[in-house]
């Protein structure tokens, strides 16, 4: 039995971060969804949630095959460990923060599904400004990347506009239909 992979991306400011963290509360108690926990080369922040590598970390991991998938944006490394495709291949759904610009090299990958976080470029550039991370000239290159991915191929788009909790039950939903037949199947005939 073979699970997933569901690549989750939108740009910095769509609320990625906060959607996922409220989904995988909701589904914390399941064994059969599992949300990775990103390496990344670069601090943590507030409302960010990966562990924290060196480059010369993240250098071994990939000679040594300690990455299941990896790519760089914004001048950082991103990586998945290498444990994660172990739960794909038992049959559980891998949930996965990743970049709208990894997306590409995607295509022909087995058992993935990609998620977009999106929202109208005038409160993207609104949420960008308070937070005050970048600079005006930052946020405008931000939202002016934002437009080339107007075309992402995705399985599911969710637009994080309103609520917090509306974004995350549409993620909560498109997760539990995502599961392998065979786990939908047994938890529907289980009797316990």
């Amino acid at each position: 039995m073979s699970g997933l992979w569901v690549f989750v991306c939108g740009p910095s400011g769509a609320g990625k971060d906060s959607v996922m963290g409220w989904a995988a509360t909701q589904l914390a108690a399941r064994q059969d969804i599992v949300f990775a926990r990103r390496m990344v080369t670069r601090p943590s922040h507030p409302g960010s949630d990966h562990d924290v590598v060196t480059a010369d970390q993240f250098a071994r991991l990939m000679d040594g095959d300690g990455l299941a998938w990896r790519w760089e944006a914004h001048g950082f490394h991103y990586g998945i460990a290498s444990r994660y495709a172990a739960l794909v291949a038992a049959g559980r759904v891998v949930v996965v923060n990743g970049s709208r610009e990894h997306v590409k090299t995607l295509k022909s990958a087995a058992h993935l599904r990609v998620v977009q976080i999106e929202v109208a470029p005038v409160q993207l550039a609104a949420r960008l400004a308070q937070r005050g991370r970048d600079t005006p000239q930052e946020v405008a290159k931000r939202l002016a990347r934002n437009a080339l991915f107007s075309n992402l191929h995705s399985d599911c788009t969710i637009v994080n506009q309103s609520a917090l909790a509306d974004a995350g039950r549409q993620l909560v939903a498109y997760l539990m239909a995502s599961r392998p037949a065979e786990q939908i199947t047994s938890q529907a005939n289980y009797t316990g």
